[in-house]
């Protein structure tokens, strides 16, 4: 038998609760963790602010939900994009700079949403909350791993796996230093790659070279 429908009150609070969620997210990247009060949240949400406090207990709470969301679903998304099928036919020095590319485009488009979650969650006094963004933030990592490692007969390096692991690290915290820190760009802008295709070019280099990959690929 097909799904009964849901009752009309649920299906309004479901829909509520995806509004605020949306709005916060706009705001957060718009405006910063500084602007993303409740009003502000609850006008673009097409709600009163006491339906923000009638389902969260104030800002913080709203803000842990999502975050925990956001992380939630990229995880998702690694694992549903990031598949044997998806690696099919195509060399390491290719994943390598489509990975590098999104992952710099994604973070250039959503730059002030992440780097509100990230000083949000970097000193929140909740331990739990900490570690289960971590938790999500290692299982997309993870499913990251898994995908280079799909190509593993191309990595020269003794040690594959932990290979894998650092050489992630490198670009992903070169990306997260350079898109997410913007306030150092005016004193280290003359050190790094004049622009966003250049970047992407040495974060791949470096990424192939740690592993030992030969350069094949457009030049890579």
């Amino acid at each position: 038998m097909p799904n009964k429908p849901l009752p009309a009150k649920q299906a309004r609070s479901r829909q509520t609760l995806k509004n605020l969620l949306t709005a916060t997210v706009q705001i957060l990247d718009e405006k910063g963790l500084a602007g993303a009060t409740i009003p502000r949240i609850a006008a673009r949400a097409g709600v009163t602010p006491g339906a923000v406090y009638r389902r969260f207990q104030d800002k913080d709470a709203l803000l842990r939900t999502l975050s925990l969301e956001v992380m939630r679903s990229a995880a998702e998304h690694s694992e549903k994009v990031l598949t044997p099928e998806a690696a099919a036919g195509r060399s390491l020095a290719g994943l390598a700079r489509h990975m590098v590319r999104t992952t710099l485009e994604s973070h250039r488009q959503h730059a002030g949403l992440l780097r509100a979650i990230h000083d949000f969650a970097k000193s929140h006094p909740n331990a739990a909350f900490r570690q289960s963004l971590d938790e999500l933030e290692i299982r997309n990592f993870r499913c990251v791993a898994r995908f280079v490692l799909l190509r593993q007969e191309e990595i020269r390096h003794p040690r594959p796996e932990s290979a894998v692991h650092f050489a992630l690290l490198l670009v992903g915290l070169t990306i997260r230093e350079v898109l997410l820190l913007e306030a150092i760009w005016p004193l280290w802008r003359p050190l790094l790659p004049k622009d966003d295709d250049a970047l992407v070019g040495e974060l791949v280099r470096a990424f192939l070279a740690y592993l030992g990959v030969e350069r094949t690929e457009n030049g890579v």
